[in-house]
């Protein structure tokens, strides 16, 4: 349970405040005064500080300067009035998280608490590398988090870690969704020279197209509708420190000269602005995309993709290092029985050798849910075979029944079991590519040119697919 500390010298909004966070499921501290404030964050260190800007006595930036001294990690969230706005705007350029406008809208209040929290965790929270050593002792550890494995594979990911944290260069994680992007980022910003400064972390995939622009560079008063006063970008707030671009492979067209800029100048503009920014931040981004591919079919740039990958670290997939499962599979055992207040109940040898025949396509993130929800439910007896194969026979029948990357992958494989065969891969690709073609021209009700939009591809060459393959629509065959 996250803890907050409300300072504001208004009863009433500290009231409302409470019984708003404590809905939410946060444990709420308050203070009338920024001294009383700064007074429990000395005995009770919080995880995020909501600061107003004008008290009697010492004003919000005074307090922030203050409270920064104490922990440069603590987020701090200013709360303002309309008209000490650029008052708040300088504690951002000091170091505050964000700052929010009153009258609250409530959402977009919880929506930036909750960041802040989680970039609170983030920064202070350590992430261990190559924990419990080559003997997988000491996993037990409530210190932070740590990327368990002792795998050839997973010992050149901590070599890479090793080397490249304490430089500034740009670091771009690759590996399939689920094999631990994020905690070899923030391995990276522990170890280096920026762990005291900001770290900021932007999903290009979860923020809205239309927000992610503000998100990243802020905007000017004025800059479009709504924009009643300034607001700094993420990258901005990040100045120092270090910026977390998670699936970069998915950023819009449009942003990615941005962040071109970003890279080859280290300056941004904000929206509707025309003075050009100077940033020091260092950028690790990652994805699970075929970056390759994107670039080949025009979904992403180039000359980003260069700059990006000055030093590359590759995740390997679970079921590539199968030799890990076990040290994984206690990991989490110890780590959920140690946040239900007991201990782990063991696993037997059988519920391991299980554990080992199983794919695990959504790679260490499905290991550890899967963990925890055969602890929910076992009542602290030993994890067993059954307990795996409920857990994951189940689970693999609904994603096959639920998934078409399964049901390809089902089809790859029994084309391959019919032994080998000559000029098999041309055969594959043009039986994939007459199916890719039906089903469009499908979506589209037999309109050719509907269904060229859909594939990505012109006119004229949906003709020559259909000729080629003699694709029929309904009773007839479609020519091109």
């Amino acid at each position: 349970m996250a803890k907050v500390l409300i300072i504001d010298d208004d009863d009433n909004l500290r009231v409302s405040f409470q019984k708003l966070l404590i809905d939410e499921g946060y444990h709420v501290m308050s203070a009338p005064s920024a001294e009383a404030g700064i007074q429990i964050i000395r005995k009770d260190m919080p995880d995020l500080v909501i600061l107003d800007m004008q008290m009697p006595g010492m004003c919000g930036i005074e307090a922030f300067s203050v409270i920064h001294g104490l922990d440069t990690k603590l987020p701090v969230i200013i709360m303002t009035a309309f008209g000490t706005t650029e008052s708040a705007i300088e504690a951002i350029k000091l170091g505050a998280f964000d700052y929010i406008l009153k009258p609250f809208d409530i959402p977009s209040l919880l929506h930036v608490i909750g960041q802040a929290v989680e970039a609170g965790r983030f920064m202070r929270s350590p992430v261990k590398v190559n924990a419990g050593g080559m003997d997988g002792g000491g996993l037990d550890s409530p210190d932070g988090e740590s990327i368990v494995g002792k795998s050839p594979a997973m010992q050149d990911v901590y070599k890479a870690i090793g080397r490249v944290s304490a430089s500034d260069a740009t670091v771009l994680i690759r590996g399939e969704s689920g094999t631990g992007k994020e905690l070899v980022a923030r391995a990276l910003y522990h170890h280096s020279a920026r762990s005291q400064k900001p770290f900021t972390v932007i999903n290009c995939v979860a923020i809205p197209e239309t927000l992610l622009e503000s998100e990243l560079f802020g905007y000017e008063k004025g800059a479009f509708t709504g924009a009643n006063n300034r607001k700094i970008g993420k990258i901005e707030q990040a100045n120092g420190g270090t910026v977390f671009l998670d699936e970069i492979g998915d950023m819009p067209a449009g942003l990615q000269s941005k962040i071109l800029r970003l890279l080859q100048e280290k300056s941004i503009e904000r929206i509707g602005g025309r003075e050009t920014i100077p940033v020091d931040v260092r950028i690790i981004a990652a994805t699970n995309r075929d970056l390759e591919a994107a670039m080949e079919q025009g979904h992403f740039r180039e000359d980003i993709y260069y700059r990006l990958k000055v030093v590359t670290i590759h995740l390997p997939p679970l079921r590539d290092r199968k030799g890990d499962i076990p040290l994984l599979a206690r990991y989490f055992m110890n780590t959920y029985a140690r946040e239900a207040g007991g201990t782990s109940p063991g696993i037997t040898d059988d519920a391991l050798a299980t554990l080992n025949m199983y794919g695990w396509p959504g790679n260490v993130r499905e290991l550890s849910n899967v963990i925890r929800k055969i602890l929910i439910f076992n009542r602290g007896n030993p994890v067993t075979r059954e307990d795996v194969l409920k857990n994951t026979t189940t689970e693999k029948k609904e994603r096959k029944a639920s998934t078409p990357e399964n049901a390809i992958s089902e089809w790859i494989q029994e084309r391959l079991a019919q032994g080998p065969e000559d000029n098999l891969f041309d055969r594959c690709v043009d039986e994939f590519s007459a199916l890719l073609v039906t089903e469009a021209l499908k979506q589209a009700d037999g309109n050719r040119s509907k269904a060229a939009r859909i594939l990505g591809i012109s006119r004229p060459t949906l003709h020559a697919k259909i000729s080629r393959y003699e694709i029929e629509i309904g009773a007839s065959v479609v020519k091109g």
